[in-house]
C-alpha cells in the first residue's frame, strides 16, 4: 500500500484503541503455564473466573469441519480476538474513550497449529478489512443482524461467535476455538514475566500511543509494554499494517521469555496474574475450564519458536475508500496453505524440498494385497501420470495411466468408490505422503484413482510444500519467525504531530526532551 495513503488510516481513533493482538495470545500462554503446575486447588479457584460463549452464531453455515491428516491427527485453529471494550473501570482507564459503548474486534489473529504439532502459523487480519459479513444472532443480547458489506471488526458487536463466522466466511479456514481478551490484567502479566525485551532500529516517539524509546534494546513492563503494542504511527510506514511489525516482534519476544524463564512454572508467583487474566478472558464453550485451556497450551508448547511463523493477510486499498483495505488476490494462496495444513516455517531438513519429494515411495501396506490404481494427469506438466504409474508399479501396485482428457486441477486427490476402496485409498495416501484430507468419494470411478494436480509437478511423493510455494503464500505477508529478535523498523515518514507540527517519530524524539522515555 502506498506511503501517502496508509498513515492517515484511522488517525483519529487509533490512539484510543488497545492493540491486543499480542496480549491476547500472551494472556493464554501465561495463564496456561501458570496453571499447568498448580494442581487441583488452582484449577478450582480460577475456573469460576472464565466466561464462555458459543463458538459460532452465524445464521447460516458453521465454523467449518476440521480434516484429519494421514495419521488421523487434527490441526487446531484458534481465533484470538482483542477487544476495545470499555466495559469495566480498569479497561476504561487503560483504553480511554470511556463513553464508547461498542465492542469491536480491534485485533484478529488466526493461530493454526499443525496436525503433527511441528509448526504454527499466526495470521493477522487487518481490522479495517472490508468484506461481505454474515448474518448473526447474538445469544447474549438476543439482537440479530443480517448479511451486509462492512468492516470485519464490527462483527464483534454481535458477539464473538459472529466474529468467528465473519473470519470463517472470509478465509474458508475451519475455526475450532476462540479466545477473547480485553484490557484488564495485561500490565500485571508483562510485569510477572520480568518484562519483555524488544528492539527498535532508531529513536522513536509516537505522540499518539506515547511510546518513547531510544534506538536499541529495551525491557518493557506495564504501561510501556502497552504503548509498544498500541503503536502504529511509530513503526513501518505508520499505518495499521505497519503496526503489525511491533506486535509480532513483541509476541515473539514474549513467547521466548515464557519458554526460557522457569519462574513462570511457579504457580505461587503467578497466581495473581492468572487470576487477573482469567477475569479478562472469554472463550468458546469447549474451552470453558482450566483443564481444557491447559491442554490447549500443551499443544502450543510442543512447537519450537523457530517453527512459529507470523504473517499478515495480504491486502490492497479499498477502491471505494483509500483508508480501508480489501483482501488481495494473494491472500487466497495463504488461506489455502493454512487449510491444507502445510507449514510456512523454513524447514531445517530436506523434508519439504523437491529433492526429498523426488524419492520413491516406501510402501507401508495397510491392506493384505496391492491393488489397482488409475493415475490421471491434471497437473499441466506432460508425463506426470506416466512417471507416477512407473513408480507405483515398482512398489507392487497394479497401476495404469488414465489417458482421459480434462481440465487442470489445482489440488491433487485420491478418489475412491465405497467403503471397500476406502482402506485402499488410505494405504495409497500413506505410501505417497498425501494427507487424508485429499481423499474424496467418487461413485464414477471403478478403481482407486490418483489425480495429480498442479500442486504436485515434481517427484513421486506428495510434497509438503516447496520453497517456491512457501514464498508465493507469504508474498507481501510481512512474515517473521518467533525465534528472531531483530529490531522493529521505525517510521521515517511524517506520521506523528508534535506541538502542532507534522514530523517523523525520529524527529519528535529529538525535540521532546522534556518527555521521559517509556522505560525510564
Amino acid at each position: 500500500m502506498s506511503g501517502e495513503q496508509q498513515p492517515v488510516r484511522h488517525s483519529t481513533g487509533a490512539a484510543r484503541r488497545g492493540r491486543w493482538l499480542t496480549f491476547t495470545l500472551y494472556t493464554l500462554v501465561v495463564l496456561l503455564l501458570a496453571t499447568a503446575g498448580g494442581g487441583f486447588v488452582l484449577y478450582t479457584r480460577l475456573n469460576a473466573n472464565i466466561s464462555s460463549s458459543e463458538l459460532y452464531t452465524g445464521t447460516t453455515g458453521s465454523a467449518g469441519v476440521q480434516q484429519a491428516d494421514d495419521q488421523g491427527r487434527f490441526p487446531v485453529n484458534v481465533l484470538v480476538i482483542g477487544t476495545d471494550s470499555r466495559s469495566s473501570k480498569a479497561n476504561c482507564k487503560l483504553g480511554g474513550a470511556c463513553d464508547e459503548t461498542h465492542s469491536n474486534a480491534d485485533v484478529e489473529l488466526l493461530v493454526h497449529v499443525s496436525a503433527d504439532r511441528t509448526n504454527i502459523t499466526a495470521m493477522s487480519i487487518p481490522r479495517d478489512t472490508m468484506t461481505d459479513l454474515p448474518g448473526c444472532d447474538d445469544p447474549a443480547t438476543g439482537e440479530s443482524v443480517g448479511e451486509r458489506y462492512g468492516q470485519i471488526n464490527t462483527s464483534l458487536n454481535y458477539g464473538p461467535g459472529c466474529q468467528v463466522a465473519a473470519v470463517h466466511q472470509l478465509t474458508g479456514i475451519t475455526i475450532d476455538h476462540f479466545v477473547l481478551v480485553d484490557f484488564a490484567g495485561v500490565i500485571a502479566m508483562s510485569d510477572a514475566t520480568g518484562g519483555v525485551e524488544v528492539c527498535v532500529d532508531n529513536n522513536v516517539y509516537d505522540t499518539y500511543s506515547h511510546l518513547k524509546l531510544s534506538k536499541g534494546k529495551h525491557t518493557l513492563k506495564g504501561e510501556a509494554a502497552l504503548q509498544f503494542v498500541r503503536t502504529r504511527h511509530g513503526f513501518g510506514d505508520g499505518s495499521d499494517l505497519g503496526r503489525t511489525y511491533g506486535q509480532h516482534a513483541f509476541l515473539s519476544a514474549a513467547i521466548r521469555a515464557l519458554k526460557d524463564r522457569g519462574t513462570l512454572l511457579n504457580p505461587t508467583k503467578l497466581y495473581g496474574v492468572a487470576n487477573a487474566a482469567t477475569k479478562a478472558l472469554t472463550v468458546d464453550e469447549k474451552l470453558s475450564g482450566i483443564p481444557d485451556l491447559v491442554e490447549l497450551a500443551g499443544e502450543f508448547n510442543k512447537v519450537d519458536t523457530d517453527r512459529i511463523t507470523f504473517t499478515t493477510m495480504q491486502t490492497v486499498p479499498d477502491p471505494e475508500n483509500p483508508n480501508r483495505v480489501v483482501p488481495a488476490d494473494a491472500a487466497q494462496k495463504l488461506f489455502d496453505t493454512i487449510i491444507a495444513d502445510r507449514s510456512l516455517s523454513k524447514d531445517k531438513t530436506a523434508a519439504t524440498s523437491t529433492a526429498t519429494s523426488s524419492a520413491s515411495p516406501t510402501p507401508q501396506a495397510t491392506t493384505s494385497t496391492f491393488f489397482s490404481v488409475q493415475v490421471r494427469n491434471r497437473s499441466g506438466q506432460d508425463g506426470r501420470a506416466k512417471r507416477l504409474t512407473r513408480a507405483l508399479k515398482t512398489e507392487g501396485y497394479i497401476a495404469a495411466t488414465d489417458s482421459s482428457s480434462g481440465d487442470d486441477q489445482a489440488t491433487s486427490a485420491i478418489l475412491y468408490n465405497g467403503s471397500r476402496q476406502l482402506a485402499q485409498a488410505e494405504q495409497l495416501a500413506t505410501d505417497l505422503n498425501m494427507p487424508s484430507s485429499l481423499l474424496a468419494t467418487d461413485e464414477e470411478v471403478d478403481a482407486v484413482t490418483l489425480v495429480v494436480g498442479e500442486d504436485w509437478t515434481k517427484g513421486t511423493t506428495y510434497p509438503k510444500i516447496t520453497k517456491a510455494q512457501r514464498e508465493e503464500a507469504l508474498s507481501d505477508a510481512h512474515a517473521s519467525s518467533a525465534d528472531k529478535s531483530g529490531c522493529v523498523p521505525v517510521s521515517t515518514q511524517n506520521t506523528v504531530t508534535y506541538q502542532g507540527v507534522s514530523m517523523s517519530p525520529v524527529r519528535a524524539y529529538e525535540l521532546a526532551t522534556d518527555v521521559p522515555d517509556s522505560d525510564a
